[in-house]
C-alpha cells in the first residue's frame, strides 16, 4: 500500500511540474489588459445606437437582430457592442493576440 501511495504522489508531482502546466503562466489574460484601459475605450451600458456610432464611428459589421427582445451586435476592431432594442447592454473586448486568454474575435 505504501508503494502505491508513493508512486501516486510521484506521478502527481511530475504532472504538476510538466511543461503543460507552465503554459498558462506565459499567457496574457484579457481581464488584466482590460483593467489597464480607460473606461471610455468601450461604450458604456445605456448608450443609444446613434450615440455609439457618433462616438466610436461606423462599426466594421452590424449583425442582424435575433431573438425576443431583439439583440443586435456591432463589431469594432477592438470590441463588440451588444444592443437590446436601441440601447447598449454590454461591450466585450476582443483578443489582442492569439496567446491572450479570452473571447475570440468575430469572423
Amino acid at each position: 500500500m505504501n508503494k502505491f501511495l508513493t508512486a501516486a504522489s510521484v506521478a502527481a508531482l511530475l504532472l504538476c511540474l510538466s511543461p503543460a502546466s507552465n503554459v498558462a503562466v506565459a499567457d496574457t489574460l484579457l481581464v488584466k489588459r482590460i483593467d489597464k484601459t480607460s473606461s471610455s475605450a468601450m461604450p458604456r451600458r445605456g448608450l443609444l445606437k446613434n450615440q455609439v456610432e457618433a462616438q466610436y464611428g461606423a462599426p466594421l459589421n452590424k449583425q442582424a437582430a435575433v431573438g425576443k427582445p431583439p439583440i443586435t451586435r456591432w463589431d469594432y476592431p477592438a470590441f463588440s457592442v451588444y444592443f437590446e432594442y436601441n440601447h447598449v447592454i454590454d461591450a466585450v473586448a476582443k483578443k489582442a493576440t492569439e496567446t491572450e486568454m479570452g473571447v475570440k474575435p468575430a469572423q
